[in-house]
């Protein structure tokens, strides 16, 4: 096994693990955000407030997006046993 060839596989395992994070993190980081400016606007500070709709949020991605990330995890999985016997040869 080459460095090169490691070294693709490496990046593109990365890739698709941002990938996949990003689609679940990235629509809870904009709810929270905008929780965050209605809180700074009315001064309510609770803490249920926040969280709540990070969770309810995190979990419709994962309902609506789970068929997708899981077909790119499935994806990537056959490729990267397909290219075995490129890396063992």
């Amino acid at each position: 096994m080459s460095p090169e060839i490691f070294v693709d596989v490496l990046r593109d395992s990365l890739f698709i693990v941002i990938l996949l994070v990003s689609a679940i993190i990235l629509p809870s980081l904009f709810v929270g955000l905008i929780v965050a400016i209605f809180q700074a606007a009315t001064s309510i500070n609770e803490q249920t407030l926040s969280f709540l709709p990070r969770l309810i949020v995190t979990l419709l991605a994962l309902m609506f997006g789970g068929h997708w990330l899981v077909r790119v995890i499935m994806e990537y999985t056959v490729d990267l046993y397909q290219s075995i016997p490129t890396v063992v040869g």
